[in-house]
């Protein structure tokens, strides 16, 4: 007749116990390590992007080598950052004049169609400082992201007499200036316009406006003298046409010179628009990704 097993015990069995006790310390080891721990919004928000995109069906492949795995940069733990800056190129005083691109680096800003510069020189105007101190409270007090400042120059060299000797000299004191004007000129404003907040602990200037964010990067004339070159190339093309058409007998002297004269102006208007276009200021928000 086969024994009957012994009644059991009543309560949970010991190692249960001691299972519920390492679990339970454990949770609360982690939650202490999140609770001293410093959550970067960027990197947050593409983990999380990451998690939906696996969620709704479409994890990244492992072909991505690497690479971030949303398509859009993260600028800010604040989305409205983006919406803020095209809200400012739609106001009519900056209208045209401001272009946002996103690329792989990040979120470009582009700011052209105007005067930056005095020529030759890296001296902000009057019209800069106003638009970049609208672009500047934004970029700079609502992103933690590396800012990268690139300065331009047109196709023409700087004077004898001038203190930068090439164009990537003035293209990198261009890009000093537009770092020298947020960390000095946009800092002493911001912290006069916010002094309730920094009172009250809700604004910490020295954390925004850190010199180790800013990167100004030269970019000289390398960008201009491409569009240079096209344009020569066009211009070649009409020469070249218009003296076949001479030579053919299909248009008279006269109206070679006359014509002759209206490409040259039209060429040097080219040229100008060109020199303007190339006085801009880009500022690119670095993207932060998840390694």
């Amino acid at each position: 007749m086969a024994k009957k097993c012994p009644p059991c015990k009543k309560g949970a069995p010991l190692w249960l116990t001691t299972y519920g006790d390492m679990i339970t310390l454990m949770l609360c080891f982690f939650v202490a390590l999140l609770a001293f721990s410093s959550i970067n919004p960027g990197k947050f928000q593409e983990v999380a992007s990451g998690i939906s995109m696996v969620f709704a069906g479409a994890p990244p492949s492992v072909l991505m080598g690497g690479k971030t795995t949303v398509s859009d940069p993260v600028i800010s733990s604040n989305p409205g950052v983006k919406e803020e800056i095209v809200r400012i190129s739609q106001d009519d005083s900056f209208k045209g004049k401001l272009s946002i691109i996103e690329n792989e680096e990040g979120t470009l800003i582009m700011l052209s169609e105007m005067a930056f510069f005095e020529p030759f020189s890296a001296k902000l105007t009057a019209e800069a400082k106003i638009v970049l101190e609208k672009i500047g409270a934004v970029v700079v007090e609502h992103t933690t992201n590396m800012l990268e400042m690139r300065g331009f120059t047109d196709d023409r060299i700087p004077p004898e007499n001038s203190v930068y000797p090439s164009n990537w000299h003035l293209g990198a004191a261009r890009a000093a200036s537009i770092t020298k004007y947020f960390l000095e000129d946009l800092k002493a404003k911001r912290i006069a316009e916010r002094v309730v907040d920094i009172r009250n602990g809700r604004f910490d200037p020295d954390f925004y406006y850190d010199p180790r964010r800013f990167v100004p990067v030269s970019k000289g004339d390398i960008e201009i003298l491409s569009e240079v070159h096209a344009l020569d190339i066009e211009a070649k093309n009409q020469l070249e046409l218009l003296d076949y058409q001479l030579k053919d007998g299909e248009i008279s002297q006269e109206q070679a010179n006359a014509k002759l004269s209206a490409l040259k102006t039209e060429y040097q208007t080219a040229i100008n628009e060109l020199r303007y276009q190339f006085q801009r200021v880009d500022i690119l928000i670095k993207r932060e990704k998840v390694r």
